[in-house]
């Protein structure tokens, strides 16, 4: 099923979260970073379209200050996301340009979500960047967010901008395979779920478990964001970022994931 929905899907949106961008000390990993660049110039080449959801804005800041790293000061935390996000741009830049492709800055808040204009704009701004050969890669905007005004975790965030552009195929990149009916790392006994159909009856069914150490999101957005997207039947693929050429192994067939089937 994975594999026959990717080949189906022309437009596809990337959600690369923070553990999958962050070495185990918790600095960027920019060979993990190029080689997702590479995997994405296939997808290019081959004639689909990608637009890039990424977390990292703080791991980035920690990266080049780390002795911010331990303030919890939400101006800190602010302060360090605009350091950071600087950082994040300047590697996927540096990524995506081996394989001469350019990138551009969407940088988000839930109120751009809740104007038209606003949300009319980027959608322009996204397929022209698309139908340039540019990849869009988009960002909450934690320097300026408030709890007001922010949508929390790049799981939802990636969800909203695969509705805005009417995506394909809306894949999750995680440091797990897919979803577990437990928490894997906990429990060797864990059973991987390939396919949802029913996410209702997948969350009332498993232990949702925490989040984890980097990333602000977990096991409950991935399914609050699989309910946004496969609404506007748009199907939703998590999949583990940390295996070798993991979108090759996807497309392929040869590696496993949980695919969320579009409604309707």
């Amino acid at each position: 099923m994975i594999k026959k929905v990717i080949q189906e899907s022309r437009k596809i949106v990337i959600k690369i979260g923070s553990n999958t961008i962050a070495k185990p000390d918790g600095t960027i990993n920019p060979e993990m970073m190029r080689e997702l660049a590479s995997q994405c110039a296939d997808l290019i080449r081959s004639g689909k379209q990608v637009v890039l959801v990424s977390s990292g804005a703080q791991v980035a800041g920690v990266s080049a200050i780390d002795r911010w790293a331990r303030k919890k000061d939400i101006h800190y935390r602010q302060a360090l996301c605009a350091i950071g996000q600087v950082e994040l741009m300047d590697h996927w830049r540096a990524a995506f340009a081996a394989f001469n492709l350019h990138i551009g800055q969407l940088l988000l808040t839930k109120d751009d979500f809740m104007d038209d204009h606003r949300t009319l704009n980027m959608r322009n701004t996204i397929f022209t960047l698309v139908d340039e050969g540019v990849v869009p890669i988009i960002n909450e905007n934690d320097s300026v967010s408030t709890d007001e005004i922010k949508i929390g975790d790049n799981d939802n965030l990636s969800a909203l901008t695969a509705v805005l552009w009417s995506a394909d195929l809306l894949i999750l990149v995680s440091d797990i395979d897919g979803v577990y009916d437990k928490n894997p790392k906990e429990h060797a006994d864990a059973r991987l779920i390939e396919e949802v159909a029913d996410i209702a009856a997948l969350r009332a069914g498993i232990s949702i478990g925490s989040t984890n150490s980097f990333g602000t999101g977990g096991i409950a957005t991935k399914l609050e964001a699989a309910e946004r997207a496969t609404q506007y039947g748009i199907p939703m693929l998590l999949a583990n970022g940390s295996r070798p050429r993991f979108l090759e192994a996807l497309a392929a067939g040869t590696q496993q994931g949980t695919i969320f089937l579009a409604r309707g």
